[in-house]
């Protein structure tokens, strides 16, 4: 059975949140983090090698990844420096925030530049079509820069709770796809 690790993205996932469903009803990984309120970079990308190194399931099944905000810019941004890449299958990246705008709030401006070397695995992203943290055509860029398939989620804001996504089946399919690759 592949591992699934969940990557929340700033200030984590609630209860009502997909992820939080995922974890609760499909019992996927949480990945943790010290500080999910200042959210660091390099500590992240620590973690989430931390997490990946110490679990021996993947030498034989690699993991997925699925992130959602602020999680996107981890996963792009542990690839282009971690040496654990290849303990990952593949990735679902949900709602990328475009974290070089100018009205991101402070807490996420360690996360600039944005990384856009190309994923070393199969990755989706998913966007919205009036998120209010990226653009569409930023989250399009972000896609092709990271080589990934974009899926157009249609207006559904930033794909959180406040988005009244529930279980997220259609996430479940996409992930669903990248499990049998």
């Amino acid at each position: 059975m592949t591992p699934v690790y969940l990557l929340p993205g700033w200030q984590n996932s609630g209860p009502e949140h997909w992820q939080s469903r995922w974890e609760a009803e499909l019992g996927h990984t949480r990945i943790e983090q010290s500080d999910w309120d200042w959210p660091r970079r390099g500590d992240w990308m620590a973690r989430l090698d931390e997490v990946l190194l110490n679990d021996a399931r993947l030498l034989s099944s690699p993991a997925l990844l699925v992130a959602h905000s602020l999680g996107c810019q981890l996963v792009a941004s542990w690839a282009e420096h971690s040496k654990q890449t290849a303990r990952v299958a593949a990735a679902l990246l949900v709602a990328p925030p475009d974290t070089e705008s100018a009205d991101m709030p402070p807490q996420l401006h360690n996360w600039r530049p944005i990384r856009r070397t190309r994923l070393p695995f199969p990755a989706i992203a998913v966007a919205s079509s009036d998120d209010p943290f990226c653009s569409l055509e930023r989250a399009a860029q972000m896609a092709a820069d990271w080589g990934a398939e974009l899926v157009l989620a249609g207006p559904r804001g930033h794909l959180n709770t406040a988005s009244g996504l529930g279980d997220w089946p259609e996430g479940q399919v996409l992930l669903n796809g990248l499990l049998n690759e």
